[in-house]
């Protein structure tokens, strides 16, 4: 053996080493192997002279530090190999194994491949690793060229493609698609793959690419439980595993429900972001024992990629759900219901924006049975468009709600988003209908027109005058919208939408108007599968903006009894509210069947209403209710007849009708009341008072100047 030991070849290269077999030692001093014995207990290692020679390092240099050793590696190849020895000494294994780079005294770069076999006791604890040491320079290089170039680039094909998926990706749902599809993975022999996302100390498995039996007490694990995605993001280093034992043995909880898959190794990633763990990946291959230096690297990153995408589509998938929830918040919660109508009302959110946009619907109930609708749609896609849609969406709904004429609604909510501070503006269109007479008012502020489908199924544009949108119409001057009226037959629908349910990319509205249209002429019957059927043929393009639409539909038997209660809130300092309440007292009697004394009303309701801004601090409510005569000279009993007129104020004090004096200017509006209407009076109301007055109808009797005030 010490012959062999000392045998060099002369250099002619004619020797015959002496013996037959040649030794071990002899063996690994012509290939070029060292070895290297690493006592653990003393922190000592020994190199022979091919392991110095191989990390070229000279025997005066090394003094058995086993630092000293890895110091004549690459610094980051130094920090990989430290953590493989140490992780295989922790987790028990029989060897590890590694490549890393040094550079030579002379200047060359080269390779070196270092393998240890771990010996233990008979406790099972690490007492010596002994191993090789090899220059893999030359075999590196030679392995490299006998590679061919499918071979060589097969991972490298798959990072690339399932990079380029994932950069269209743009959910979470998207990512696992990029991943779960791409068939090159079959190829490479991967049986399963596995995404999982961290969500509260946990890990969500969110995508099995081979929709295996996944058992539901697995698709939740605890980052602290021994589960290979738990360790690898617990740990943030990959974990490679080689065989099927070393899976069982150190995943014993999930083996049982891994080996029908049959794999024969498997590698985990830990998918980090920014520093921090945000999932993990899970792959399992079929026919595969090992992972090659260069296949861990690809691997790790593929991880890198993935990462990168699982973030982004998680950030967007919060800031959808945020700005989805703000926008739905904002929209009306219930519809009320609403006696001889039906209502069916739809939003979708944008399918490819990021946020939301600022598209509402509403409902309203008004006195008297009447009801008013609105579709809006605000300028731009984002959660400021949400937000000033919901302070929009309040502010009309508060005008409609007080009684005001459409025209005046869509004026005051015009000028509200004026005083905004924002940019945005908004187009609207605005609705009051009467399901009892059928008679509806329609205003729009530059949206589209309504369509109307008949009893008989036939669909038609309902053209309206329309003035400029909310907002607009303000900087030029006083806003006017013209009030277009029309009349709902009994089982007429009334559709109001926003654009964003007939747009087409590269196409003209109008196609789209008329595919709506043929869509609601060939729908079903029933209101809410009619709403159903317009979001289903609508929504199949994809569109990059939300849309609402609406439906009224008048009952087929409704009749056209008259409506008995409406009303109005009239603010102090506001002239125009004097003219639509006017306005608001000839509208009723008409539509009341009293038009004789509709100016009798109108100048009585004029009075009463100054009175209460001239005397009292706050505004006033005007109400007109259609009561029924006690006793009617003609008709059945009970049949409506008397216009009755109050004006609702917070003063606690009562007013009294006086004789005013040839000089004075005022005082005469109550005198003039009792002149006009057939009775009047003052009754308590909450913390004010309420002063009335009532008109019969011509045929029903006449004035009863008895009645007392009070």
């Amino acid at each position: 053996m010490a012959e062999s030991r000392e045998w060099a070849p002369p250099a002619t290269g004619t020797s015959v080493p002496p013996g037959w077999p040649a030794s071990a030692d002899l063996h690994m001093a012509l290939n070029g192997v060292g070895g290297f014995d690493w006592d653990l207990d003393l922190d000592r290692v020994h190199l022979d002279g091919e392991a110095q020679r191989a990390l070229d390092v000279g025997p005066e240099e090394f003094d058995g530090d086993p630092r000293a050793m890895l110091a004549r590696l690459a610094p980051d190849d130094a920090a990989a190999v430290d953590r493989t020895i140490k992780q295989a000494l922790a987790e028990g294994r029989a060897s590890w194994g590694a490549y890393s780079r040094l550079t030579r005294r002379d200047g060359r770069h080269g390779w070196v491949r270092l393998r240890g076999r771990v010996v233990r006791d008979g406790e099972g604890r690490a007492r010596r690793v002994i191993g090789i040491v090899i220059d893999a320079t030359d075999e590196l290089v030679q392995a490299a060229a006998c590679l061919r170039e499918e071979d060589r680039s097969t991972e490298s094909d798959l990072v690339l493609e399932v990079t380029a998926s994932l950069a269209r990706a743009v959910t979470v749902r998207d990512v696992t698609a990029a991943l779960t599809g791409n068939r090159r993975m079959d190829r490479l022999g991967i049986a399963s793959l596995f995404l999982g996302q961290v969500e509260g100390g946990r890990v969500h498995v969110v995508s099995d690419a081979k929709e295996t039996s996944w058992v539901p007490e697995l698709q939740y694990t605890r980052i602290d439980e021994e589960y290979p995605m738990s360790e690898v993001v617990r740990t943030l280093t990959p974990r490679f595993v080689t065989s099927p034992e070393e899976f069982a043995r150190r995943y014993p909880e999930l083996w049982p429900h891994i080996e029908p898959l049959g794999p024969s190794a498997a590698a985990y990633l830990p998918l980090i972001a920014q520093g921090e763990p945000i999932g993990a990946l899970g792959l399992l291959y079929r026919h595969k024992t090992t992972f090659s230096p260069q296949e861990r690297d690809l691997l790790i990153a593929l991880g890198g990629s993935i990462a990168q995408s699982l973030q982004r589509a998680m950030l967007y998938d919060q800031e959808h759900d945020l700005a989805q929830g703000l926008q739905t918040a904002m929209l009306p919660r219930t519809i009320p219901d609403v006696p001889g109508a039906e209502i069916a009302v739809r939003y979708r959110s944008a399918r490819l924006a990021r946020d939301i946009g600022g598209d509402w619907y509403d409902v309203v109930a008004l006195p008297g049975g009447r009801v008013a609708v609105v579709v809006g749609d605000v300028q731009g896609h984002d959660t400021h468009a949400a937000a000033v849609m919901g302070q929009l969406r309040i502010a009309l709904r508060a005008y409609a709600a007080e009684g005001h004429a459409p025209a005046s609604v869509m004026a005051r909510a015009s000028a509200f988003l004026h005083e905004l501070d924002t940019d945005r503006f908004a187009t609207c269109l605005y609705a009051q209908a009467d399901p009892a007479t059928g008679a509806t008012l329609v205003v729009r502020a530059g949206h589209i027109d309504p369509l109307v489908r008949q009893a008989d199924g036939t669909v038609r544009v309902l053209p309206t005058s329309g003035g400029l949108p909310l907002g607009l119409s303000a900087q030029f001057g006083p806003p006017e919208y013209p009030v277009t009226a029309a009349e709902l037959a009994p089982g007429d629908a009334l559709l109001m939408f926003s654009d964003g349910l007939v747009e087409r990319p590269g196409a003209d509205l109008d196609d789209g108007v008329r595919l709506l249209a043929g869509a609601l002429r060939d729908g079903p019957c029933g209101l809410q599968n009619l709403a159903d059927h317009l979001t289903t043929v609508m929504g199949e393009p994809a569109t990059e903006d939300d849309m609402a639409l609406l439906l009224l539909r008048r009952d087929g038997d409704a009749r056209s009894a008259p409506a008995r209660r409406r009303h109005q809130h009239v603010a102090q300092g506001d002239p125009g509210a004097l003219v639509e309440a006017r306005a608001m007292v000839r509208e009723a009697m008409a539509a009341w069947g009293m038009p004789g004394r509709a100016d009798e009303a109108e100048l009585a309701a004029d009075e009463l209403i100054t009175n209460a801004l001239v005397h009292t601090d706050g505004g006033a409510v005007l109400t007109l209710r259609l009561l029924p005569d006690p006793a009617p000279a003609h008709g059945e009993a009970g049949v409506p007849r008397r216009l009755r007129v109050e004006v609702h104020d917070l003063a606690a004090s009562w007013p009294r009708r006086r004789e005013p004096g040839d000089g004075e200017l005022s005082g005469r509006g109550l005198l003039l009341v009792d002149r006009l209407a057939d009775a009047w009076g003052v009754e308590p109301h909450g913390s004010g008072k309420s002063v009335w007055c009532e008109f019969h109808d011509a045929g029903t009797g006449g004035r009863d100047p008895g009645t007392p005030i009070g």
